[in-house]
């Protein structure tokens, strides 16, 4: 599948070559990972694509271990010394010309790869599965075992060290007690105690592939928090069912956005959308597009998608893989509390995870 999608791209560009250094991009290709510091946004090698194969070029300190240890028997490795090349010069000296690539080589084309990345093929669903239900199973671990005493700080920390030992990255961490949850959206860790309840989101990858998710712990919640959680896990229904539809209707994105407006308007929150972004697709990036009014990315299945509608102190978010057949929520594990909740104006119900009481 990836070759027909590159032969395509190649042939309708008038293109030799094109190259990957950015990490979920030659993840995507190679299945293997660039990354030596995580600080940059290039990794330490490229892959590249002519049409008869893939060839990584990379310097000699790279070279050894990633052909030992990254990548496939069949992936070619053409090495540069550290000290003469830059991986751009490195790769400008080898490639097939005329070329694209997704970092910046001097007289190549720029290529975007989101749509390359999209949708899923088997082998990428199955490896998705498999990081989103370990994200789940790390984070609800953690969320069993959280008191109010604790701080933001302790509780990421805590979420850090279990997503390691599951052997996932975790790009994002966020931890929201019952004071700043309702304060901000993006609520970024702080030693203050989490206190009535407690919001964590997180975002992961391995092999290139993310997974995102939000859980609720309530000790003694506000009056309000229900309705409002109910409230988001309606938007996110919705924006799964609409999601559904628009991609076996050819529609875009800011068809799906339409629907979610509508959602936030009938469950009583109309222009709570405005405070934070509400999602979109995932898959070999924490959101292949994000979703907005006039957006016109493509909505495709099976394609994993992440929605994450806020209502002022409270979030719903899960990746669910979305096909023409159906929802199949990726980060669930079976012991956490679900219900069924049914998208607006639509007969469809969506398993949502709902707020556990301890």
């Amino acid at each position: 599948m990836r070759e027909d999608r590159l032969d395509a791209y190649l042939s309708a560009n008038d293109l030799e070559s094109v190259w990957f250094a950015r990490p979920n991009s030659f993840a995507w290709l190679t299945g293997g990972n660039n990354v030596v510091d995580r600080e940059t946004d290039i990794g330490v090698a490229a892959a590249g694509y002519d049409g008869d194969g893939v060839t990584v070029v990379t310097d000699n300190i790279e070279a050894p271990r990633l052909a030992d240890e990254e990548l496939a028997d069949h992936v070619a490795v053409h090495e540069t010394e550290w000290y003469e090349d830059s991986l751009a010069e490195g790769v400008r000296s080898y490639a097939p010309e005329p070329a694209a690539a997704d970092f910046d080589v001097p007289g190549f084309d720029t290529v975007d790869p989101t749509s390359l990345r999209m949708p899923l093929s088997e082998d990428d669903v199955e490896a998705n599965r498999e990081v989103g239900q370990t994200a789940a199973a790390a984070v609800e671990a953690v969320c069993d075992e959280v008191e109010p005493g604790d701080t933001e700080h302790e509780v990421a920390s805590a979420l850090r060290v279990a997503l390691s030992a599951r052997n996932l990255e975790a790009p994002v961490v966020l931890v929201g007690g019952s004071e700043r949850a309702q304060q901000y959206r993006h609520y970024t860790p702080q030693e203050v105690e989490i206190g009535d309840y407690v919001l964590v989101s997180v975002t992961v990858e391995r092999d290139g592939l993310h997974a995102s998710l939000t859980r609720t712990v309530a000790f003694d919640p506000p009056a309000w928090l229900d309705e409002r959680h109910d409230a988001a896990m309606t938007v996110e229904a919705t924006a799964l069912a609409a999601t559904r539809e628009a991609a076996g209707n050819g529609d875009d994105a800011g068809t799906v956005f339409d629907a979610v407006q509508d959602a936030y308007a009938a469950v009583g929150h109309e222009g709570e959308w405005q405070n934070h972004h509400q999602g979109g697709a995932a898959g070999f990036a924490g959101r292949e597009w994000i979703a907005t009014p006039d957006s016109e990315a493509s909505v495709t299945t099976p394609m994993a998608y992440a929605w994450n509608p806020t209502v002022q102190g409270a979030k719903s978010e899960d990746t669910v893989l979305v096909t023409e057949d159906g929802f199949e929520v990726l980060t669930r594990t079976g012991r956490w509390p679900t219900e069924e909740v049914d998208a607006v104006d639509r007969d469809v119900a969506v398993e949502r995870h709902g707020v556990l009481t301890r």
